[in-house]
């Protein structure tokens, strides 16, 4: 990797020894970790490690105990959390376990750009709404706009959810686990949108929790591997996911293979 520092304008996340503690428990460790401008990360580890965790403080939903933390080149507290935000997309199973089963689909991806969860007195415009069923369309859930979020599968909701992260045209995209619950079917129609997404030049910087790497979407660049809290590797995503690193993150013996794009990991017993 590059020793040089980066411009500041092509920062988009700078985390400096973070370090998280809840009690007496420490979640994250010493976490340094820069992202760049059109850069695409996955994260990987054991359940456990932190990943979720290192998710809240780059949206700005957590502070670290000690060290820093910039997101969009605002350091976390010293900055307007509530109008950063508004700059950072998010999809995960928390945000969806808000979302009332009686919600209509269209307001699910609507009231992004308020940053609700529901419709109550705000007021959309007619772009909103083109806004909001070009996104549903594009994740090819458009069909079930007028539908109730609880009649959806699993696979609509995340494609939803997505779609719903987009709406407010983030900088920075936050997926934690977006293909957790899925089939093998629906994991792979969630992998080619976000395939799509990922090697879209207007699409924002992207980061993906997952506990799989067969659930990396093509066009990803770089993978950042989190042991017991701390950065084990951090790197360009063909140096970094090798079975050596990815045997000590998992602390057992693992065999690494590509297959094209695409990648799968096995025991090596």
């Amino acid at each position: 990797m590059s020793t040089t520092p980066p411009e500041p304008s092509d920062l988009v996340l700078q985390l400096d020894d973070v370090t998280l503690r809840r009690g007496t428990t420490q979640i994250l460790d010493g976490i340094s970790w820069t992202v760049r401008d059109g850069e695409r990360w996955v994260i990987l580890g054991r359940n456990g490690a932190g990943k979720t965790t290192l998710l809240q403080i780059a949206a700005g939903r957590m502070h670290p105990t000690s060290g820093a933390a910039r997101v969009l080149g605002s350091r976390l507290g010293a900055v307007d959390v509530f109008e950063l935000r508004q700059r950072v997309g998010v999809a995960s199973a928390a945000l969806a376990d808000r979302i009332s089963a009686d919600e209509k689909v269209l307001d699910v991806v609507l009231t992004a750009a308020y940053g609700m969860t529901g419709r109550w007195r705000e007021a959309y415009e007619a772009l909103d709404h083109e806004r909001a069923r070009a996104l549903l369309d594009a994740f090819e859930v458009g069909r079930f706009a007028d539908r109730t979020w609880g009649t959806l599968s699993e696979g609509e909701r995340k494609r939803t959810q997505i779609a719903r992260s987009l709406m407010a045209d983030p900088e920075l995209l936050l997926l934690d686990e977006p293909a957790a619950g899925l089939d093998l079917g629906g994991r792979e129609e969630l992998v080619a949108a976000l395939s799509e997404l990922a090697r879209d030049a207007g699409s924002p910087v992207l980061v993906l929790v997952t506990h799989h790497v067969e659930e990396i979407p093509e066009g990803f660049t770089h993978l950042l591997l989190l042991r017991d809290g701390r950065v084990h590797a951090a790197g360009p995503i063909e140096e970094v996911l090798t079975g050596q690193q990815l045997s000590e993150t998992f602390g057992l013996p693992l065999v690494v293979d590509r297959h094209g794009a695409r990648w799968s990991a096995r025991s090596a017993r």
